[in-house]
């Protein structure tokens, strides 16, 4: 009897596990990309800006490394419909977000001036 548990990356199902290593590699990245953040944000080193710019593109940087080695997530996995729906999900989210923030805009420039009831005699 043969045992399945380490299957090989080129195995017909089309599955790509990963090896000790890579889940090493993606758990020492991860931590790499979570502590730098929170350093920033703690000691308040750069602007407000700047710090919020650099946590969301490292945020956006570890779903990727959450996406390739905890989830295994390449073009060869599954034929490319992982991929697929991959990207037909960020499109989808994008246009959410997008369209989300448009409304908000526009509502608020049209929105009526408040008026000072203190100055009312």
């Amino acid at each position: 009897m043969t045992s399945h548990a380490h299957a090989r990356p080129d195995s017909a199902s089309g599955e790509d596990h990963g090896s000790r290593r890579s889940y090493l590699l993606g758990f020492g990245l991860s931590v790499v990309l979570t502590a730098i953040p929170f350093a920033l944000v703690v000691t308040g080193a750069l602007p407000a800006a700047l710090t919020g710019g650099i946590v969301v593109a490292l945020g956006v940087a570890q779903i990727v490394v959450h996406m390739i080695f905890f989830l295994h997530m390449n073009p060869r996995s599954e034929g490319g419909w992982s991929m697929l729906a991959l990207i037909f999900t960020v499109i989808v989210v994008v246009i959410a977000l997008s369209g989300s923030l448009w409304v908000m805009h526009h509502l608020n420039t049209n929105m009526m001036p408040v008026h000072d009831m203190s100055q009312m005699p």
